[in-house]
């Protein structure tokens, strides 16, 4: 199982980016997957989650719901996040997750068993 993330770099703020997770070695199209971000000091935090199946349903971060989106390619078993405006304080690196077991949209980072590198996001 590996998922590896792209597409993350250096921005000016009021840029966007969009975040690409690709699996292999596994087909995580039944069960959740989700993007976090960890910045230097903090705890990792959830920023948008989708379900697994054919709903798609997504739960994105209070917070963000307006500069967050999250997508998913299951025929290419393919995340994608896109962030709009930027600002400095969604600096961080940015990891990709798949769950073993679960279905649901979560944002709690404990229910993912499958993790990428992550890839990092600078906004300055």
């Amino acid at each position: 199982v590996q998922l590896v993330e792209s597409g993350g770099g250096s921005v000016q703020p009021g840029g966007s980016l969009r975040l690409s997770c690709a699996a292999s070695g596994y087909t995580p199209r039944r069960v959740g997957m989700g993007w976090f971000r960890q910045a230097p000091g903090k705890e990792r935090e959830g920023v948008a989650a989708i379900t697994g199946g054919a709903d798609r349903t997504t739960h994105v971060h209070d917070s963000e719901n307006d500069r967050f989106t999250i997508a998913r390619d299951n025929a290419k078993t393919t995340l994608i996040l896109r962030v709009n405006n930027l600002k400095p304080e969604d600096s961080a690196m940015y990891y990709c997750a798949a769950s073993a077991w679960s279905s649901g949209a979560n944002l709690v980072p404990d229910l993912y068993t499958y993790w990428g590198q992550g890839t990092q996001v600078t906004v300055s």
